[in-house]
Order: structure tokens, then C-alpha cells, then sequence
């Protein structure tokens, strides 16, 4: 994939089961930057931190409590291209077993599932942020230059918020969205 493709991330199919699993993808960013012609690959960092406030009020934890936070830097061969942090409960990361900086076929959404935390619903907000220098740095733009994130919350059938991932993408991304109309 060239350095001028931009990325799609397609939230209209990226959580759909058969997309996440495709081809044995980790996840819907694998199977994205796969179908695009390039290669992925993720470096992830695990540990049990407490999450910001704005995450931890999503999740319905405190401040104080502790969450598994799967921090990640996310490469099409050697650019990178998207920083990640995941933030689950305790709870739903022990009994998804993903602690292990490999989440297996399909992700964490997946290994969520098969713990019996089906994510059913996703909300996600978009909004821009002044880069920081590291993230400047990073992505080869200016501090303080606006940037994306994308704060994305699973729920369960029930309503119980099991995933806040924040996506801070590189500059050249093309997101796309298919809201219902009725």
C-alpha cells in the first residue's frame, strides 16, 4: 500500500464477526489494512492501570478502579499509522482472557463474545485534538496540528459498556459511517 492510500475505516462492516475473523485477522484493523494491499502489524503493550476519567465514566467504573488497557501502535509495514489505547473492566478481561498481548482470531471483540460479553451496539464519537509532540512526532505533522480521535464504546445486549478504545489515527484516514434512516 502506498503512503498516499488513504485508509477506510468502514464502521459500516469493520465489527461485523465474518470481517474481523477474514483471512485470520486479529481484528478489524488487520483484515483494513489487509484489503487495502498492505501490511499490518500491531505492536500491543497490556497492563492493569486506572483509565481517564472521560473512560472510566463510560465504562461505569470509578477513577480509582483498575482496568486492563491494551495500548497499541498499529503499522502498514513501517509507517505508523493509528495509536490505540482499549480500555475493558477487570472482569471482562479475566474472563476474556485478553491480557495476552495476542487477542487471537478475530480480536478482542471476538474473545469478548466467546467470554459471554457480546458486544451488541456501538457507539462511537469523533472529534479533533491538538497532536502532542510525541504524537507529532509520530505521525509527521506539527504539535498542536488537529488530529482525529475516535473514542468507540461496546456495550452487551444488557447495556453494560465492556470496551472504550481510543483511536488517535494518522493524518490521510477516509471514515465512513452508515447511520439508519427509517
Amino acid at each position: 500500500m502506498s503512503s498516499n492510500t488513504a485508509i477506510v475505516r468502514d464502521a459500516t462492516e469493520r465489527y461485523r464477526t465474518e470481517r474481523r475473523e477474514a483471512g485470520e485477522s486479529r481484528g478489524a484493523f488487520e483484515t483494513e489494512i489487509k484489503r487495502l494491499g498492505g501490511s499490518p502489524r500491531v505492536e500491543t503493550e497490556v497492563r492493569r492501570d486506572t483509565a481517564p476519567a472521560q473512560v472510566a465514566d463510560l465504562l461505569g467504573i470509578t477513577s480509582s478502579d483498575q482496568a486492563v488497557i491494551r495500548a497499541r501502535h498499529m503499522y502498514d509495514g513501517e509507517r505508523l499509522v493509528q495509536l490505540a489505547d482499549s480500555y475493558v473492566p477487570i472482569d471482562v478481561a479475566e474472563a476474556a482472557s485478553i491480557e495476552n498481548p495476542d487477542p487471537g482470531l478475530g480480536g478482542i471483540i471476538s474473545r469478548m463474545r466467546d467470554a459471554g460479553f457480546e458486544q451488541t451496539e456501538a457507539v462511537e464519537e469523533v472529534s479533533l485534538y491538538e497532536a502532542t509532540a510525541v504524537e507529532a512526532d509520530a505521525f509527521g505533522v506539527e504539535p498542536g496540528s488537529n488530529l482525529l480521535q475516535i473514542t468507540h464504546t461496546g456495550y452487551t445486549k444488557g447495556g453494560r459498556a465492556v470496551e472504550v478504545t481510543v483511536h488517535r489515527p494518522s493524518p490521510g484516514w477516509v471514515l465512513r459511517y452508515s447511520p439508519p434512516i427509517s
